[in-house]
């Protein structure tokens, strides 16, 4: 079965299309995979903090139009940057075995870092909590490749970045993390460390070649958190943050909204039942909306 994999050129998003091959070829020996790489608007303005280019979607349209009008039979993207809708016409086939979900601090550790320690980050879900933890931290802005941002550290007084442990962990990087930090200190973003592989809603060979990857747990846990971005209305431009965990029967959702500067950090926690999946993300997000003050957090009347 010949199948074409659009990805983006990135060294990480091409190891994530090579996964996604490997593991279509482990239930499918016959497949043959073509990769399509594809440039986005992420990719081409990587001078500029990701929310001003318009959040979500930056990284994933033109991946997601390459399998719409036939360029390619499917796409592979990290969870994290997909919005929380999916264009008409496509469908998420299959969510792989989930990696680590934490991020992680690379050139010190959180609590040996000197008062007014300068932090780079592009993110402001990373920002809010960290600043919740230490007031005294400064921040600077994050973009590139990660061998770009890794090289920040030392750089211009930088003392540390935050990046995603499991992108580190998938291009041989682990020995660099200083910290990998709990989840009690800063919980990931929605579909963090997640892949997503998408194919056309009406291919229905490749929709069923692509379930016989997908892992229910990580699903689920991946569908919760989407639950909770589509009820709270925002993207990576807010600083808000889901994780989702499926022990036995059960799901749990961890969520929080925050100010931007971390000075107000809303928490709240559901569980039910693991089919409840995007309803609880969906519950978790109501209640800090409505009861916890995350509306007025999130500047909304």
């Amino acid at each position: 079965m010949r199948l074409r994999v659009a990805t983006r050129g990135s060294a990480l998003a091409r190891w994530q299309a090579d996964h996604v091959v490997a593991l279509l070829q482990k239930v499918e020996p016959s497949v043959q995979a073509e990769v399509v790489v594809v440039e986005t608007s992420g990719d081409r303005r990587s001078d500029v903090p990701i929310w001003e280019l318009g959040g979500k979607g930056v990284f994933v349209k033109e991946v997601q139009a390459a399998v719409l009008d036939g360029r390619a039979d499917v796409a592979v993207h990290s969870a994290k940057d997909l919005p929380s809708t999916t264009p008409d016409g496509l469908v998420i086939a299959a969510v792989p075995e989930r990696a680590d979900v934490r991020d992680a601090l690379v050139g010190a550790r959180l609590d040996e870092l000197p008062e007014g320690a300068v932090v780079a980050t592009g993110s402001l879900r990373r920002r809010a909590q960290l600043a919740a933890r230490r007031p005294d931290l400064r921040f600077e802005g994050l973009r590139g490749n990660m061998d770009t941002r890794i090289a920040r550290v030392g750089r211009d007084g930088v003392a540390a970045v935050v990046v995603a442990a499991a992108a580190l962990d998938r291009l041989g990087l682990a020995d660099r993390i200083a910290e990998r930090l709990d989840l009690d200190v800063v919980l990931p973003q929605v579909g963090q460390a997640a892949l997503a592989v998408e194919c056309r809603a009406d291919d229905v060979d490749t929709r069923a070649l692509l379930e016989r990857i997908e892992h229910g747990p990580s699903r689920r846990a991946v569908d919760a958190e989407r639950g909770f971005l589509r009820e709270l209305g925002g993207d990576c431009s807010i600083p808000a943050a889901a994780h989702a965990t499926q022990a036995g029967d059960g799901l749990r959702v961890r969520a929080l909204v925050a100010s931007p500067d971390g000075r107000v950090v809303e928490r709240h926690e559901v569980s039910g039942p693991a089919t409840a999946g995007a309803a609880l993300g969906r519950s978790a997000a109501r209640h800090l909306l409505d009861e916890q003050g995350g509306a007025r957090l999130l500047g909304r009347p």
